[in-house]
């Protein structure tokens, strides 16, 4: 099995210092110079602390663990150290992991067999194609969300896993379907929070400048992020909606929804250590955005947050002002440079690269190499960018147990994030 090593980069761009974009408090005198340690989001006012950025103490590089065909999604499954790869086509594939030595140190290897092959039900054209998997807080239930043959439609559907890594005979579950007006922008992310009720991305439906104002209307399922209760069906639902869901009763918008304002979240992700959500959005054709949600005591990150599209695309007005109450986005950047469409990935937490702990790791599909920002309170305190990392077309990420990073390009390797 190969295990080739994706060269480390030497640094490559001093640490730069931000802050995100807002308006100025009513107090502030007129031509003064900002506190260098007080940034501005939207309308709350937040303080930098004195800490120094280590980005730029980091070096790392990337290792590949396994060549598969059009990886897009990757999850760990909680029962064991296994690590499970969704290729676009259809399939989901095993990588076993085992450990040797003294350090323990991790080996992967693919195993051929697909635990799951439903490469007859997906289209797999453009954006579209088998878009997530996920893994119940038990790891017996594989969730996974895919373009459905013949019409292109949404679905997100349950199998349940036996002993031995196959899907056990007759357990698909349908959970959801969703109908999409075009072949874009189908989000496609499904992640189970620490609460164990499963989120689900959907884009805002497609075609160029959310022509039927999904993002701005919590009634559809289109442009949000849902979540629901796949381990309680209820009524005739297969599933329940969590009583905490901003519009559980169903008077301002769907039950479903989580959050709203989205044009295409590809890719989000809860912060293992503190429960921050964490929701990268596609921009339309100038901008691309990262949207920071604190969690409360751990839980409840993003509750009923509205993201602003497509009043606005990143801070920028698209259709309009930003709404009242949006969340605007913690990091931007605009399309120059031959970038096009971000992947988010995940805030590092894992153990084998210190300075690189707290920071989000995110890439670009356009552009090769990988990029980090540090956030405090609201602050961007750094960014960094390793251009010659990885190539172009990194269209996912994924974690696993010990919180250690991978990356997955569309080229094929499965990469993980090491020490350079």
């Amino acid at each position: 099995m190969s295990r080739r090593r994706w060269p480390a980069l030497a640094l490559v761009a001093a640490v730069a210092l931000a802050a995100c974009t807002g308006e100025r408090g009513d107090d502030a005198d007129e031509g003064a110079e900002p506190d260098p340690t007080t940034t501005t989001v939207g309308e709350t006012t937040t303080s930098a602390p004195a800490v120094e950025p280590t980005l730029d103490e980091v070096a790392i590089s990337l290792q590949e663990i396994a060549a598969v065909e059009n990886p897009v999604a990757l999850a760990a499954r909680p029962s064991s150290r296994d690590l499970y790869v969704a290729e676009k086509g259809g399939r989901v594939l095993r990588i076993e992991v085992t450990t040797s030595g003294r350090d323990q140190t991790p080996r992967y290897q693919l195993q051929r067999t697909p635990v799951l092959d439903i490469s007859d039900e997906v289209i797999d054209r453009g954006e579209q194609g088998l878009l997530g998997l996920a893994f119940s807080t038990d790891g017996r239930r594989l969730y996974v969300d895919y373009t459905a043959q013949p019409d292109g439609r949404t679905m997100v559907v349950e199998h349940t896993l036996g002993d031995r890594d196959t899907v056990e005979r007759g357990s698909r579950r349908v959970l959801l379907e969703v109908e999409q007006p075009y072949a874009n922008h189908n989000g496609g992310h499904v992640v189970v929070g620490r609460d164990g009720f499963l989120y689900i991305g959907l884009g805002d439906g497609g075609d160029a400048g959310d022509p039927h104002g999904h993002g701005q209307d919590p009634s559809t399922l289109l442009g949000t992020i849902l979540r629901i209760d796949p381990l309680a069906p209820t009524g005739d639902l297969p599933y329940a909606i969590p009583a905490g869901n901003p519009f559980a009763d169903g008077e301002d918008g769907a039950p479903e929804v989580w959050l709203y304002g989205v044009r295409n979240p590809w890719r989000f992700s809860f912060d293992r250590s503190n429960g921050d959500l964490w929701v990268a959005d596609v921009g339309q054709n100038a901008w691309e955005e990262i949207t920071w949600l604190p969690a409360t005591s751990g839980f409840d990150a993003g509750r009923g947050a509205n993201l602003g599209w497509n009043e606005v695309e990143g801070t920028h007005e698209f259709e309009g002002d930003n709404p009242d109450g949006a969340v605007l986005p913690v990091h931007e950047y605009p399309h120059e440079d031959g970038v096009c469409s971000i992947t988010g990935g995940f805030v590092y937490r894992g153990p084998a690269i210190p300075a690189l702990q707290g920071s989000y790791l995110y890439a670009d599909f356009c552009a090769a190499g990988l990029r980090a920002i540090q956030v405090h309170d609201g602050a961007v305190l750094a960014e960094r960018a390793w251009p010659d990392l990885g190539g172009p077309q990194i269209q996912s990420f994924g974690e696993d147990g010990d919180g250690e990073l991978f990356v997955l390009s569309a080229a094929g390797p499965v990469l993980k994030v090491v020490p350079g």
